[in-house]
């Protein structure tokens, strides 16, 4: 009988627990062999060296490191021939708790995971299949196992626009359970699966991959302007990182106003996302925790944040809202110096006083 090949997203896990110590410090060893490496250009020798340093501190077999290595180049940790890392590597592996960890990792699996890549073998392309799934989640809703398996089948390069329509994935789900395809490979859906679940705001439910999120909390009547976002995942992303913020600072999700409680609390971004390069839209210290209506006149400039967290209230806000605004002021342990920069772009251009 003869032996079926075929292009498919070839992703398999030596480690099915990022956030476990075996991957944390088979990663760490690689970031940090990466920092005192003084050769430029990748060679054997230097990739032999690299293994025999992970096998000396976790003494597993160099079959399970390789597996390893490639893993974190497959999914963006790592660039591959020993180029280095992006800088939210280091975020990860020093984010201060696991849901930052997730957020972290989130990012940059939606930013520079390629199944294609490998440490020796490199694919310089835009085919970020992770990317290009949860694009189409965003388009369709929601996403079955086996339709998961499906997309496993997809050139994403003959489809420009970065997703698959719903009859699309129809058409390829047909395909591929008209080939075999599905029942041949439906157990590598466990590996892609268990990192779906490793993303933020994602669930499985009776064999579905959702979003989580619960958009009217989030957005409540906004959610139509929301969706303009041009990386509805990012925000996403985004959003979680800012409620996991305020529930280090405060215990639980709360307004980042001092003197101010609301049952729904929004994103707020401080720097327009209009006028925001991509870094800054999705940079969690663009952003606060607000209340509804607090977000909303923050948002068109009717008050503003000095660097001590104390307002500014405009002029052309009615003696109402100045006395809604009048007791509250910006934690202080939610200002940090990146923050400060992007409140005094507020400052000199949004608001509405300046």
């Amino acid at each position: 009988m003869a032996q079926i090949y075929e292009q498919y997203w070839s992703y398999t896990a030596a480690f099915t627990d990022l956030f476990g110590p075996k991957a944390i410090t088979t990663l760490k060893t690689c970031v940090e062999f990466l920092d005192s490496s003084s050769k430029k250009n990748f060679s054997q020798e230097a990739y032999e060296d690299l293994q025999y340093e992970i096998q000396s501190i976790l003494c597993i077999d160099l079959i399970s490191i390789r597996k390893a290595i490639n893993q974190f180049v497959k999914l963006g940790f790592l660039k591959p021939m020993l180029m280095g890392y992006p800088i939210e590597t280091l975020e990860f592996l020093n984010a201060a708790s696991s849901s930052k960890r997730k957020s972290i990792m989130s990012k940059i699996i939606y930013r520079y995971a390629n199944f294609d890549n490998s440490m020796t073998k490199p694919v310089f392309s835009n085919n970020r299949q992770i990317n290009f799934l949860l694009r189409t989640l965003e388009e369709i809703g929601h996403l079955s196992e086996k339709e998961i398996t499906a997309m496993m089948t997809v050139d994403i390069v003959k489809h420009s626009k970065g997703f698959l329509s719903p009859t699309e994935l129809s058409q390829y789900y047909r395909s591929a359970n008209a080939s075999g395809f599905i029942s041949r490979k439906y157990n590598q859906i466990s590996h892609l699966k268990n990192l779906l679940g490793k993303l933020d705001d994602l669930v499985s439910y009776n064999g579905t991959i959702y979003y989580e999120t619960d958009a009217k909390r989030i957005f409540g009547d906004d959610l139509a302007i929301k969706k303009i976002v041009t990386e509805p995942y990012l925000q996403r992303v985004y959003n979680c990182e800012l409620i996991d913020e305020s529930t280090t600072i405060f215990g639980k999700p709360k307004s980042m106003l001092e003197g101010l409680s609301s049952e729904i609390l929004v994103p707020s971004h401080i720097k327009p996302i209009k006028v925001s390069t991509e870094e800054e839209s999705f940079d969690v210290n663009n952003g606060l925790l607000l209340p509804k209506q607090a977000e909303e006149l923050f948002g068109q400039g009717y008050f503003t944040f000095n660097d001590d967290g104390t307002l500014d209230v405009s002029s052309l806000l009615g003696e109402g809202m100045h006395q809604y605004l009048s007791h509250t002021k910006l934690n202080k342990q939610c200002i940090n110096e990146k923050r400060k920069d992007y409140l005094d772009f507020h400052r000199k251009q949004i608001y509405l006083d300046r």
